[in-house]
């Protein structure tokens, strides 16, 4: 595993769907923090597996905007578009062990069996044509999270999620569980719009034989009718250029102390991860005027 010298490995993993926003940069913001308050290790993976969905040039763009606001990671940007192997091995030990099965069902007929996969899938020909889902369990996990502590969550609610997507692209689920280990991340530190996936991740990772990460779920940034802000639904990219106040701001919607002017954003940032206190976040979603 790369990086396993460090006590603690943060990482930001956004997707090239759009440039970054206010909502992305909060993200990026905590994690980042946590990781340095913790003197530890923070990464970049660009999750790049869904070229239908990717914009051209946001990769860069992502890029040139975290530069912008002086959240420079460690090492090398690992590239999912780069891992394609070390999906397909994560793969073929989940079906050997019976952990994951083909299934050629459309969303339609498993809607009625919310989502789960019950008797035997139409055989497909030609298995190629067909999806790859997680074999679902009945256990109740409890996961502790540093923010909003112990969550219980039933695999099962969530249905036998895809792995491998019948068009032959790997699955968000997957790629995050194989990267997290390959790369020894200790924290995870996201918005709470992913809170519901962690059930399958930790079934993942013990099919996989990895260990569990610790969780931090952020609040969302949403506008006055409730709804995210994201790349979906428009929010506007980050203007680079003021870079300080928008790190200022997110400082705040995080709940953290306000630095005082200390002439550098780099400064900025090292004040803050100094005074960084994750308790301090606040738990319910925060609404952007």
């Amino acid at each position: 595993m790369a990086h396993s010298q460090a006590g603690y490995v943060g990482r930001f993993a956004p997707s090239p769907t759009g440039p970054l926003h206010f909502g992305s940069l909060c993200s990026a913001l905590a994690s980042y923090l946590d990781a340095r308050a913790h003197n530890g290790h923070w990464l970049l993976r660009i999750e790049n597996l869904d070229p239908p969905r990717e914009q051209v040039g946001a990769d860069q763009a992502i890029i040139e905007s975290l530069k912008a606001h002086r959240l420079i990671w460690d090492g090398e940007v690992l590239w999912q578009s780069d891992r394609l192997t070390a999906y397909q091995d994560a793969l073929d030990q989940l079906l050997s062990a019976e952990h994951a099965f083909h299934c050629s069902c459309s969303r339609a007929q498993l809607a009625s069996r919310n989502g789960i996969h019950r008797g035997s899938c139409i055989a497909p020909l030609n298995r190629n044509d067909a999806a790859v889902r997680l074999r679902t369990n009945h256990q109740t996990y409890t996961i502790d999270d540093r923010l909003l502590g112990p969550q219980q969550h039933r695999v099962e609610d969530g249905g036998d999620v895809v792995l491998k997507r019948r068009d032959g692209l790997f699955a968000y689920q997957l790629a995050v569980v194989v990267d997290d280990a390959y790369s020894g991340i200790t924290d995870v530190v996201r918005g709470s719009d992913l809170l519901s996936s962690t059930a399958w991740q930790w079934l993942l990772q013990e099919c996989l034989n990895y260990s569990h990460p610790r969780y931090l779920h952020l609040p969302l940034l949403t506008d006055d009718k409730g709804d995210k802000l994201s790349k979906r639904s428009h929010a506007p990219a980050l203007d680079n250029s003021c870079a300080e106040d928008n790190i200022r701001t997110a400082l705040r919607y995080l709940g953290q102390p306000s630095p005082p002017p200390l002439g550098s954003l780099d400064a900025v940032l090292t004040w803050a991860a100094q005074h960084w206190h994750a308790g301090a976040i606040p738990h319910s979603d925060i609404v952007v005027r």
